[in-house]
């Protein structure tokens, strides 16, 4: 923690101190989560709301975990002030497509940091896409374009089959803002990066052809 910017610090204790305090209040937890029917009526603070509540400690540090290892990227590249808004960005873009695709489901709801986070990964490895990532469960470190890559394919995997009880649509949306943010901040990236700008664009239109086809 001593290594962190004071911006990193920032978010990571405005989604602890929101999070436990959902933990603890029901009534707060259900007000501020991301819910279509509730969103619908006018609650529109929910899409933002959303993004600081977590069902439980794992969720919530996971999250945290993952910011930990990519914020610093983003702030060294663009400053705080950016990083910030490729955070927030993410997190609306997020709320914003699950909105879009369940919006005939009044009852959907969803919290946590997953698109803002996600759209900071995706950010950070658009900005380095060589850096290189290692799992528990893989014994050589892969590039982080390969990951990306495979995790926004996986979302569409789960979108479509509705696969577990998480938020697929908000990670995928997030990553839609990480990316289309960064690409706003350094254009040049468009012309230094060409390869990787195209193949990190690939999940995201085979997402929105699915999507034209009737598909997802």
């Amino acid at each position: 923690m001593l290594n962190l910017h004071w911006a990193t610090i920032a978010i990571m204790a405005a989604n602890v101190v929101v999070s436990l305090r959902g933990f603890k209040d029901s009534y707060f937890f259900d007000r501020y989560k991301f819910q279509i029917g509730a969103i619908k009526t006018g609650q529109k603070e929910r899409m933002l709301t959303s993004g600081f509540l977590h069902v439980d400690i794992p969720h919530l540090f996971f999250n945290m975990f993952t910011l930990y290892f990519f914020s610093d990227v983003i702030i060294n590249w663009l400053g705080y002030p950016k990083f910030f808004i490729v955070y927030f960005v993410s997190l609306l873009a997020g709320s914003l497509l699950a909105l879009f695709f369940h919006r005939d489901e009044p009852y959907y709801s969803a919290v946590g940091a997953s698109g803002a986070v996600t759209g900071v990964l995706y950010a950070a490895i658009l900005l380095q896409p060589n850096m290189r990532l290692g799992f528990f469960f893989i014994p050589i470190p892969l590039p982080a374009y390969v990951i990306g890559i495979a995790y926004l394919l996986y979302s569409i995997y789960g979108m479509k089959s509705r696969l577990g009880n998480i938020g697929h649509t908000a990670h995928f949306g997030g990553a839609i803002g990480g990316y289309v943010t960064t690409l706003l901040f350094v254009p040049s990236l468009i012309f230094s990066e060409t390869l990787m700008v195209f193949l990190l664009a690939v999940p995201i239109i085979i997402l929105f052809v699915l999507d034209k086809m009737g598909k997802i």
